[in-house]
């Protein structure tokens, strides 16, 4: 197979990301094989393991640029102090769904790949991710009940739990109308529904 050397190691790693993460979401994490890897990404299987030496690997790289991208993201919007609670759960609300509608797979990965292997990284790093999230969306929802805007009645704890089933519904969404789904109509419904348990009584 003929390779396409002038790409940096760098640029390769991230077309190796990618492609898993678009072999796991449109074929199933049954199919991401290393031949199949190689084939979506135009190198051998020699190369692909020249840039990340076993799938764990790839799969921890993935969570990284997770934590990288995503969280760092979250947490700078939980920490806005110029936004009103309502702002700031909007944003934080949208920008999750968009980054896991850009990065179709991503909750496969996270929720099925890193969570059943027998690897203590993976867990470590997925327990971390998912803690984070909990934090920043609670600490949004703490302030927002503070400032008197939502009932302080609400367990920013529980809500943040209840919060973290939006991904794995968004991922059924994704499998199972990916031409019908709607990013902006999603958003907007999962915001009137936390809206709704947040209301003051």
């Amino acid at each position: 197979m003929a390779e396409r050397k002038h790409l940096s190691g760098d640029v390769r790693r991230e077309q190796i990301k990618k492609a898993v993460l678009e072999i796991v979401f449109s074929e199933g994490l049954k199919n991401l094989t290393t031949k199949n890897l190689a084939k979506k990404v135009g190198l051998s299987e020699g190369a692909v393991f020249r840039h990340y030496p076993t799938k764990q690997a790839i799969i921890l790289g993935i969570i990284d640029d997770v934590k990288n991208e995503l969280v760092s993201n979250l947490k700078q919007i939980s920490e806005q102090k110029n936004k009103t609670p309502q702002e700031q759960l909007e944003k934080f609300v949208c920008n999750h769904i968009k980054y896991l509608k850009k990065n179709k797979g991503i909750s496969i990965i996270l929720f099925t790949e890193a969570s059943y292997q027998n690897s203590a990284a993976l867990k470590e790093r997925l327990d971390e991710i998912l803690h984070l999230q909990k934090k920043y969306f609670a600490n949004i929802i703490r302030n927002g009940i503070n400032s008197g805007v939502w009932d302080t009645s609400v367990s920013p704890e529980n809500i943040a739990e209840l919060y973290m089933g939006i991904p794995i519904t968004m991922n059924i969404e994704l499998n199972l109308n990916p031409k019908k789904f709607k990013y902006t109509n999603f958003c907007k419904n999962m915001l009137i529904l936390i809206q709704r348990i947040l209301e003051k009584r």
